[in-house]
Order: C-alpha cells, then structure tokens, then sequence
C-alpha cells in the first residue's frame, strides 16, 4: 500500500518539535534502550493506523539516539482489545489504542459514538482536537491511564452484510450484527430493532465466514485490511458513527518516564496520528474501489430515517442523561442539537 509522502504544516511542525527534544538527549551516539515499551492494536498490520505508529516509533528510537524502543503488535498480537485495555490499566502492557471498548471504564469514552453526530471532518477535529476531547482525557485520567493529545482516526462506520443490501431502518429488524462490546453500541442497534452479538474482532472474520452474525459494521479501511469483504457481499454507506482509535498509556509508566522522553514520544505519536488522519480519507477511496471490483455491491443510505427512529424511540435523551448536560453540551458545541 503506497502512503502519501508529502507532509502537512501541523505534521512538519511536530517532526520539528521531535526533533528540537532529542537536543536533551546529549551526544549523537547510540544508546542502549533504557526505555523498553510495547504498543498493541487490533488494526491490521496493514493499516494506516500501525503504518504510521511503526514510523513513529522508528522516529523516537531516532530522536533518543536509542533510548526509547517502541514495540508495536499489530493484528491482536497481545490479546483481544479489552484484554489490552486491561493490560494498559494493571501496568502489564505500556500502550494501546482502541475507541469502544474503553467505554466500560469510562463511559464518557464514549461520547463520539453517538450515532449520526458527526456530520462532516470539520465538526470531527474540533470535537475530539478541542473541549470535547480534553475533557474525555481528563476523565480517563482519574483511572489511571494517560491519553495522547492526538487521536487515530478509524473512520465513519458502515454496515455490511452477506444476504442482503441495508438500506432503511426495517432492513436491521432482526438483523443479527457483530458490535464491539460496549453498551452505546448494543443500545444503538436494539433501538433499531436489530440483534447485536459482541464478538472480539479477532474472532469476526470467522463468524461472518460461519454465520454466526448476519453482517457487521466498521470503517471502509478496516473492512478492506481485515478482508471482511471476502464474506461479505453488501457494504451500506450509513457512516453511522464516527470512530476514533484514543492512544492510551499507562499513567504510572508514563509518568515514570523524565519529561523529555515523554515529550519525544507525545511529538512523535501526535504527529504519526495527524498524518494517519490524511491517510484514512483516501485509503477509504481506494478501498472501496477495490472492493467494488471484487464483485462487493455499496448503496449509499438516506440517513434521516434511521435518525429519526432514533430519536422517536428515545435514544438521544436517554444518553445525553448518561453522558451528563456537561459533556453532551461539549459535544453539540461542535455538532448543534441532537
């Protein structure tokens, strides 16, 4: 997969700021790794979300004159996204990245999954890079885990399926669907009268491939990386939910680690996910074009319908009372009333 080369002000002033920290470091000669850290993930070792934390990594090694050695375990390699997430929290594992399944620590990880929030990139960044977003770090804080400035972006997610093509609300009744497990998720679908089965995602290839779900949803990068549309025949553009991939670390790891190296790896993290963002929107055009000439069938959806259903049926108040009139004000400051 061919990446672009060419860099953007914001990521050219961060590689910047790596480099103007390495100062710190003394004498241009190659150190021993006093800092050993490993970073897991789910995505694909084909992603852009590994791609460009592998080239960060490579970075960090760089600016600290090997000081720093940043593992990264693409593909589930330590376990499945909860089980990482664990790991991150007890000190076992030093960082990972993951959007729903945080959710069951910290609800108000949350909060950018409400469906059909995000209407476009713009409301996106100024959600997640502004108020919103710091005030979901601060949060994540309190138990222990310490939350980069940047996050990955996973995309808008859609919903697949092998018998047939989704396209209104009537089309998920019954409709057995693969979620991550987390309760935003689940309620989502069963307000839409669909079944969700949470199946670690490691596990989803086989269950599509079996039948044990009917189909399931994720972004169009993840869709094609993961091959999910070798069984899969129909992909439904809804962009239901705008997902974002936080890169946790280990508070007590973290901040076991003088400032100068934490500032190295927060540059280099945070400009590797600011290039991953541009990488996204046009893997995702590629992507689908792959897929559709692989015989994959996409129709794009009328998004109302399934809007209003959810706010018939309850859905926006319901998690504007879980989510607290604080934090969902941070979020319509960017959206506008839900």
């Amino acid at each position: 997969m061919s990446l672009p080369t060419s860099m953007s002000r914001r990521s050219f002033v961060g590689t910047a700021l790596a480099g103007a920290s390495a100062l710190a470091f003394g004498p241009a000669h190659a150190q021993s790794a006093k800092y050993r850290l490993r970073y897991g993930t789910a995505f694909p070792a084909t992603h852009p979300g590994v791609i460009r934390i592998i080239e960060a990594s490579e970075l960090i090694k760089k600016q600290t004159n090997g000081l720093v050695d940043l593992q990264v375990y693409p593909n589930s390699q330590l376990g499945s996204e909860p089980d990482m997430f664990s790991q991150v929290r007890s000190g076992a594992l030093d960082f990972m990245s993951t959007s729903g399944v945080n959710q069951t620590v910290v609800p108000i990880g949350g909060i950018n999954a409400i469906a059909f929030a995000f209407e476009s990139y713009d409301q996106v960044w100024s959600a997640m890079d502004g108020d919103l977003g710091n005030h979901v770090r601060g949060e994540f804080a309190k138990v222990g885990l310490h939350v980069l400035p940047k996050c990955l972006d996973n995309g808008y997610r859609n919903i697949t399926s092998g018998a047939k093509p989704i396209a209104s609300p009537d089309d998920l009744k019954g409709f057995k669907i693969r979620v991550p497990g987390n309760p935003l998720w689940v309620t989502l679908f069963k307000t839409l009268g669909a079944a969700p089965t949470p199946i670690n995602f490691g596990e989803l290839y086989a269950a599509l491939q079996t039948r044990i779900v009917d189909g399931q949803e994720n972004p169009l990068a993840l869709i094609q990386s993961a091959k999910l549309y070798e069984v899969q025949k129909y992909i439904a553009l809804s962009g239901h939910i705008w997902d974002g991939h936080y890169i946790f670390a280990n508070a007590a790891r973290w901040n076991g680690m003088p400032a100068d190296v934490r500032d190295a790896v927060t540059a280099a993290l945070s400009d590797a996910a600011l290039k991953e963002r541009q990488d996204i929107q046009s893997f995702n055009e590629k992507a689908q074009a792959e897929m559709q000439a692989s015989g994959v069938t996409f129709n794009k959806v009328d998004t109302k319908p399934f809007r209003d259903a959810l706010r018939t049926a309850g859905f926006y108040t319901e998690w504007k009372t879980k989510f607290g009139a604080d934090a969902w004000g941070l979020l319509e400051k960017s959206v506008g009333q839900l």
